[in-house]
């Protein structure tokens, strides 16, 4: 009998991690376009049709911290999450499955609360909630939806597709996300040393970061603006883990490198001071903080000012380079930063 072995997750981290699971692919069915490398998953449906899936799982004392994060909000920012996924293929949401997994300690009014925040978002959306699981938890809140999109095969954007010396355009800003996480955390930390019952901090000087943590929006406008304008990119995905894995994603799809421009990286001044407070570094709250849910998108630098004449909120942060797995920032100094994909 072959020895087993045992390998702690922490050595390979979850992205490796991701990368073995994904080789299980079960029976290849041909109606499926691309598979597990992508936002999304595609599947045709006709000569020109296409739909879109893709799923998350929010854990509780993961992904939330119920001290801080109201239901309403949480509700709306899983579905956020999901269908950041299916805008990034360039596809549009139309319908959601929210399973949850529910500690008999909790009420009925607070599922509900939940439940108010997942339909405000659907309606935001446009999309509608089909059904979903219910079932019991010992002790921890957890959930998962599952989104389906359609849009049009020859107007879907992949990861692959960008080309050496497209343009790397970012929508938003970025940071703010783990910024507003960041002060959350050091007050609840203060609240439990404090073991004051009534105590209320006072969020009014950081309300943009923590509702980009608490409440964010997905964007539905760029999909829309594409369509309306129908300019498309040569490749995009959704920023939801950081900028560095992000632009991983567009770069090893395609074989390709990249180059950043460090100071050009939309960054809210509310962040900057938010890490300032810590003695932070606000790069790595861009880089590596995530759930911005943005969208980045590679250009060919002659299509762009065409881009600039009806859409302002985005900002070129680098190019796309030959120099396969390899991200090289350009500081604005002397310092170059390599880092490799």
């Amino acid at each position: 009998m072959k020895d087993s072995t045992f390998q702690p997750i922490h050595e390979i981290g979850y992205s490796e991690l991701k990368k073995k699971l994904d080789t299980y692919k079960g029976m290849s069915e041909s109606d499926m376009i691309n598979d597990t490398g992508d936002d999304a998953v595609i599947f045709s449906s006709g000569a020109e049709d296409i739909y879109s899936i893709s799923s998350v799982i929010f854990l509780e004392g993961v992904h939330f911290d119920l001290t801080y994060h109201p239901l309403n909000h949480l509700g709306y920012k899983i579905v956020t999450a999901v269908v950041s996924d299916i805008y990034a293929m360039n596809t549009k949401p139309f319908q959601l499955l929210v399973n949850i997994a529910v500690p008999n300690m909790h009420s009925v009014e607070m599922v509900e609360k939940f439940y108010e925040g997942v339909d405000a978002a659907c309606k935001d959306y446009q999309v509608q909630i089909t059904g979903g699981d219910t079932t019991a938890s010992h002790q921890l809140l957890a959930i998962s939806a599952t989104a389906t999109g359609k849009g049009k095969k020859d107007k879907v954007i992949y990861r692959h597709g960008c080309k050496i010396g497209d343009l790397i355009c970012v929508t938003g800003d970025y940071g703010a996300a783990i910024a507003g996480l960041r002060i959350l955390m050091r007050e609840k930390s203060e609240w439990k040393e404090r073991g004051d019952y009534q105590f209320n901090p006072d969020f009014e000087s950081y309300e943009y970061v923590i509702k980009r943590q608490l409440y964010p929006a997905a964007r539905m406008d760029v999909i829309d603006m594409f369509e309306e304008k129908r300019i498309y990119p040569d490749s995009m995905t959704g920023v939801t883990q950081g900028l560095v894995n992000a632009i991983k994603n567009i770069a090893n799809a395609s074989s390709l490198g990249a180059e950043l421009f460090l100071p050009a990286i939309p960054i809210s001044l509310e962040t900057r001071r938010v890490a300032d407070e810590m003695k932070e570094d606000v790069d790595k709250y861009a880089f590596y903080g995530g759930e911005d849910y943005e969208l980045l998108f590679t250009f060919p630098e002659n299509k762009i000012g065409e881009l600039e004449d009806f859409f302002d909120d985005f900002a070129v942060i680098g190019k796309m380079t030959r120099q396969k797995d390899l991200l090289k920032i350009n500081t604005g100094g002397d310092e170059t930063i390599h880092i490799e994909l």
